[in-house]
């Protein structure tokens, strides 16, 4: 296989998945450098969690786990409440809206830290971590902080987006002295990069209009069959069409790698070698955009072909309940690179302990995985698991292992 080729199927969630379950494997047999695995505490997770999933979701009907759901303060939708208020001319239209508000809110929502706040205008609620930053980034979408035209703010444009200050995003997200956000100019270039690159593929992002985030859902929906589309095909897109817009990171043979990482106990015969792919946040991403395709009449399938999200939630959820344990305990105190073989080893296996959660989990529950896929579990869930249980062991409900953060990874 060409380096290139070799590259590009690294931009999958296959590859996510077959390389988590490598670096399982290799750490039950004992051969990882900072984790040990008990799975036999994997078992007690999955009925902290199934025992969650029944009391939050006594009909069993959890949601997707996608950034729709940090929309929804105190049981109001926000984002419902304001498209009940906007007209557009046909359900595409509304759809772009959302790939642009979901796009630019996903992009935003690196860890926010523990000590960070939002105070709502609109509701008078404080809001915190992930919920603080939809709501925020709701709060710029609807303000037209995106939009190139005045008077069409619930849009985000590539030209305006490319040109966002720092202050400018400091200042939407409430990050100020006694308030600081991690990560703030970071986040900030983020979508700077995302303006840009979204400019540089008319073809993609400029099908209906102007260049947009959202154009990505006409792009999509032409590779629909039948008025179907299978969920890798939303994360492919992603990758191949989004992924130019992170920092400088790997890359092979010219082709930017995203979220892949190092790691030793990868064996390859070929250039990828000790590379572990994650893309969390593209695949956080791709599951944030299956509803906006299913409102507007797309059936998405093969969501499970995603995989799980190697986050500090989820991550954390194994750390707490004794699945994972450090060799050394001492390394949870001082905050790792994400490029570390610690971190690295952490969100491997974290998303493939996810999938061996999910089917203890269905077990415990009676339900079979196309009635319960994956990002059912997520929601219902193994993120609010891991929250609370960093709640319990930890007064400001940090994560067990503290990470180093510049607002791009986690």
């Amino acid at each position: 296989m060409a380096d290139a080729d070799a590259a590009r199927a690294l931009l999958s969630a296959a590859a996510v998945r077959e390389r988590a379950h490598e670096m399982l494997s290799v750490g039950l047999a004992g051969g990882l450098q900072h984790f040990t695995i008990d799975l036999a505490s994997l078992e007690v997770a999955a009925r902290v969690v199934s025992e969650l999933i029944r009391v939050n979701y006594p009909d069993l009907k959890v949601p997707f786990h996608a950034r729709w759901r940090h929309f929804v303060i105190e049981g109001r939708d926000l984002w419902a409440e304001r498209a009940a208020q906007a007209r557009w001319d046909t359900p595409a239209a509304k759809a772009r809206a959302e790939f642009d508000l979901a796009i630019t809110s996903v992009l935003l929502d690196a860890g926010a830290g523990p000590s960070w706040k939002y105070l709502d205008p609109a509701t008078g609620q404080v809001v915190m971590r992930s919920e603080g930053l939809a709501v925020a980034s709701l709060r710029m979408f609807e303000a037209g902080a995106f939009s190139g035209a005045p008077s069409d703010p619930l849009r985000a444009d590539a030209e305006r987006l490319a040109q966002l200050k720092h202050e400018e995003v400091a200042d939407g997200l409430q990050s100020m002295v006694g308030n600081r956000l991690v990560g703030v100019e970071g986040r900030a270039d983020l979508l700077a990069r995302l303006g840009e690159t979204v400019a540089a593929k008319p073809d993609v992002f400029a099908r209906a209009g102007r260049a947009r985030p959202g154009g990505l859902y006409d792009y999509l929906v032409a590779q629909a069959e039948n008025g179907e589309l299978a969920a890798p095909r939303i994360l492919a897109a992603v990758l191949e069409h989004v992924g130019p817009i992170w920092p400088s990171r790997l890359s092979l043979a010219g082709v930017p790698l995203g979220d892949t990482w190092r790691h030793p106990a990868i064996k390859r015969a070929d250039a990828t070698d000790g590379l572990v792919p994650i893309h969390k946040l593209s695949q956080w991403l791709s599951y944030s955009l299956i509803e906006p395709l299913q409102w507007s009449g797309i059936t998405v399938t093969e969501i499970d072909g995603l995989t799980g999200l190697a986050e500090y939630r989820n991550g954390g959820l194994f750390v707490d309940s004794g699945v994972l344990r450090l060799r050394n305990p001492e390394e949870a105190i001082h905050p790792s690179p994400v490029d570390s073989a610690l971190v690295v080893e952490w969100r491997a296996l974290t998303v493939a302990l996810l999938d061996n959660i999910a089917a203890l989990i269905r077990q415990q529950r009676g339900l079979a995985a196309e009635d319960f896929p994956l990002a059912c579990v997520l929601e219902g869930g193994t993120w609010a698991a891991g929250r609370r249980l960093a709640r319990e062991k930890r007064a400001d409900g940090s994560p067990p292992i503290a990470v180093v953060s510049d607002g791009t990874v986690f």
